[in-house]
């Protein structure tokens, strides 16, 4: 079977070898990556997001609503990989790939919005009087 370089020219096995190396070594990083984010994010997800996303929910409810949000974004990866995978065939990889992280920096920017409001809501702006 022939190997065929992206120039048009046939790999050596050589080549081939060194090409099939860097692609496993890419997919294999990419994929720890996500998956520490995944744990990283459960973690999260169970100790924090309750307290802090719904703070007005009984704790057990609370959980179980961060845990709900946390499988839709688990759900939803998959889905826009294929979306996104059929916008990198079609208009490259690069410009797409920009489009993801935006996308995900305004996500995460729009999720972080309410925290940063109620931390400034619950400090205390008021200058201290002097007696």
């Amino acid at each position: 079977m022939a190997t065929i370089g992206l120039d048009g020219t046939q790999l050596t096995p050589s080549q081939h070898q060194i090409q099939l190396r860097r692609a496993v070594i890419a997919s294999t990083v990419g994929t720890a990556i996500e998956w520490y984010d995944f744990f990283l994010y459960s973690t999260v997800t169970g100790l924090v997001f309750a307290k802090l996303f719904f703070p007005h929910s009984d704790p057990w409810v609370g959980t179980l609503e961060a845990f709900a949000i946390y499988a839709v974004g688990f759900v939803a990866r998959p889905i826009g990989a294929a979306i996104f995978g059929h916008y990198g065939d079609r208009i490259g990889r690069k410009s797409t790939l920009i489009a993801t992280l935006l996308l995900m920096g305004l996500a995460t920017a729009a999720v972080a919005r309410p925290i940063s409001s109620s931390v400034a809501i619950s400090v205390d702006l008021r200058p201290m009087r002097s007696p």
